[in-house]
């Protein structure tokens, strides 16, 4: 059974064309990207030791280790966050935990009355796992006739694998997608495994799987969105870390003047104040 390490380290390895790091080409292979054993030179470890890795064999390797495979692998700065992370998770997968709480759905009232200071604009906080949990007005607006905000408690991952309207409403759907994937990953590895087997993973299909399994690293560029009156809006986003709550406060800026005037239209189609979600 693989790891999220070894899982991530295969995706990479499979995807460097060996020519890129100055290595010459060896002939036509079976399988794309760069050899076990050219990884395995240029971190310096040996190739069993990679297989072992690679394999969820070995689940501990040393931080000099997993250093030398995000450089010999020549990967950016958030690259080698997500390993380091995957790294550290997956070693914490075989000590043992305890049944986790659900994730904790309450706003702090400082963070509520920011999205107060942050009106008319379009704002929302979320935690890892996608749940919206307050938002601005301008954000429901934005969203309107789009299904997002129709449950309960909406939950932003869902709604884009399980719900055919999000297809449409994300114009860049497949990014949107590697983004909600990439976010998971980056909530609590208990909490992020419980809630995927028991709730999402069932519903939302093998696409959802195989990306889980590619650990793409998100560009989060700009946001474009087909909204039910016929527009498209080009946003901006600016996102701030709430970590000691595990949320996060994500603001939209329109991008172009078209959509700043679409996005004033709108505001003048709806009213109502800030809504928390519990």
């Amino acid at each position: 059974m693989g790891t999220p390490l070894g899982d991530f380290v295969r995706g990479k390895r499979d995807s460097v064309q060996p020519e890129s790091l100055g290595l010459p080409e060896r002939g036509r292979r079976r399988s794309p990207g760069l050899r076990r054993l050219d990884l395995a030179a240029r971190a310096g470890i040996s190739v069993e030791y990679l297989t072992r890795i690679e394999q969820g064999r070995d689940r501990n390797p040393s931080g000099a280790v997993v250093n030398a495979l995000a450089d010999a692998l020549s990967l950016d700065a958030s690259e080698r966050n997500h390993l380091r992370y995957l790294a550290k998770i997956t070693g914490g997968a075989c000590s043992g935990h305890t049944r986790p709480t659900p994730p904790p759905r309450t706003v702090r009232p400082s963070v509520l009355e920011t999205l107060r200071l942050l009106e008319p604009g379009i704002a929302m906080v979320t935690n890892r796992l996608g749940d919206v949990l307050a938002h601005t007005p301008a954000y429901e607006w934005v969203t309107s006739g789009t299904g997002l905000l129709d449950a309960d408690a909406p939950n932003l991952t869902r709604y884009v694998f399980t719900d055919t309207r999000a297809r449409t409403f994300f114009a860049d759907w497949d990014d949107i997608a590697d983004e909600r994937v990439f976010d998971l990953w980056h909530a609590s590895a208990i909490e992020n495994s419980e809630w995927l087997s028991a709730e999402l993973a069932p519903v939302a299909g093998p696409d959802f799987t195989r990306r889980m399994n590619r650990h793409v690293v998100p560009q989060r560029g700009v946001l474009r969105l087909n909204h039910p009156s016929g527009c498209e809006l080009r946003l901006n986003r600016e996102r701030l870390d709430l970590s000691s709550d595990a949320q996060e406060l994500a603001v939209f800026l329109p991008a172009d003047e078209a959509t700043a005037r679409a996005v004033d239209r709108l505001r003048h189609r709806h009213h109502g104040g800030l809504r928390a979600i519990s």
